[in-house]
């Protein structure tokens, strides 16, 4: 699965936005079944490979991420005093909430997932892995995958435990 901030708008540039991601992927984690096998954040869209043991499904699960980190996210970046982008940002969000009949006003991830089934593939599961784990290696972020902060990448390469509970 896939979400992108509409416009490609690189929001998750700064750690109060990320760890609001971050925060809500936890407590669905906790609360919803969220089950995350592989994950990265980058800075205009989230990959990430999961499932629900929830009875409403993923798709619930998901439609609850976005709905919920549009409204903080929004938030957030009207109250950030220090966000320089903060008048383009708004300006390109309300554009595209107006331009959408389902939105009351603003619009902050775009309406599709990009979702995938991939069943019980392992071949299929490791290929989305690793093209998910390589995405910041190929924006020229990082030299290897388990250097970014943000992905699942260090749970599997290295020893070390990444910023969110992995399932497997």
């Amino acid at each position: 699965m896939t979400a992108t901030v509409v416009d490609w708008v690189d929001v998750f540039t700064r750690d109060e936005y990320r760890n609001i991601l971050m925060d809500s992927f936890r407590f669905c984690q906790e609360k919803q079944g969220l089950q995350i096998y592989g994950w990265v954040l980058m800075t205009n869209h989230v990959h990430l490979i999961c499932s629900t043991s929830d009875k409403s499904g993923i798709a619930m699960v998901i439609k609850n991420i976005k709905s919920f980190t549009a409204m903080k996210l929004i938030n957030a970046i009207v109250n950030n005093t220090k966000e320089s982008r903060k008048g383009w940002m708004l300006d390109i969000i309300e554009k595209n909430g107006l331009q959408n009949k389902s939105n009351q006003r603003f619009q902050f991830w775009q309406h599709e997932n990009h979702p995938i089934l991939l069943d019980n593939d392992d071949l299929r599961f490791s290929q989305r892995l690793q093209y998910l784990h390589e995405n910041p290696v190929r924006a020229g972020y990082v030299d290897l995958p388990q250097e970014w902060k943000y992905g699942s990448a260090i749970d599997f390469y290295t020893t070390n435990k990444g910023l969110l509970n992995l399932t497997g």
